[in-house]
């Protein structure tokens, strides 16, 4: 299976937001990956649920909506309405986190879980089984175009042995500081979905940026 490149619209031009969603919808890129922070659970307010919906109205690819908030449960049913077609909680931020898996299944999503950089992957060993996508924030979760923790090799490869362990068809996803430098690394370690925000957006051709990043990632 080739490498999945999601875009990060935390990094798109707001001003610009549907030519950017429009970008990324004729571009190799595979998902749509969307941030909502609250500025509790994480330090920064991104966007909400009118952003989101208007997002959805242009978007011709799979939204993998990333919520950085507490007590997510409450949003559930709200972004399966607005469109996700992916929703991962923070495992720091649900006391639950079965229940919470299945209620995003119920809604007809598949189910991330997300882990900050300090939170050990061994911590899922319980729930794998029942997760379709294990985002690890490669940086502190809050701001984009921050440096990446070069800890989060291990991390996957950890990560990658206790899906094998457990016959899981989990996916591996990376967030935070996605490079052309550290693609391939990362993809050889064992992740699937690669998350750049700052190196596309900010690149002078992003369409061309998500090609090559597909292309080293393999």
């Amino acid at each position: 299976m080739s490498t999945k490149i999601a875009p990060s619209l935390l990094a798109a031009d707001f001003g610009n937001l549907q030519r950017d969603v429009e970008m990324v919808n004729n571009s190799d890129a595979d998902w749509h990956h969307i941030d909502v922070m609250d500025g509790v659970f994480v330090p920064n307010i991104s966007y909400g649920m009118p952003v989101v919906k208007a997002i959805a109205k242009h978007a011709t690819k799979p939204l993998d909506v990333h919520l950085m908030i507490v007590d997510p449960d409450r949003y559930i049913k709200t972004f399966a309405e607005l469109g996700a077609n992916i929703l991962s909680v923070h495992y720091e931020a649900c006391t639950h986190l079965h229940r919470t898996l299945q209620a995003i299944k119920a809604e007809g999503m598949k189910a991330g879980v997300a882990l900050n950089p300090h939170t050990s992957i061994q911590l899922l060993e319980d729930t794998i089984q029942d997760i379709d996508v294990v985002c690890l924030m490669s940086v502190n979760p809050g701001f984009g175009g921050q440096s990446f923790i070069e800890n989060t090799y291990d991390k996957v490869r950890a990560l990658k042995a206790l899906i094998t362990k457990k016959e899981a068809k989990t996916l591996i996803e990376i967030d935070g500081g996605v490079t052309a430098l550290n693609a391939k690394l990362l993809t050889d370690a064992g992740a699937d979905v690669l998350v750049a925000g700052s190196f596309v957006f900010k690149s002078a051709n992003p369409t061309q940026t998500i090609a090559d990043l597909k292309q080293i990632a393999g």
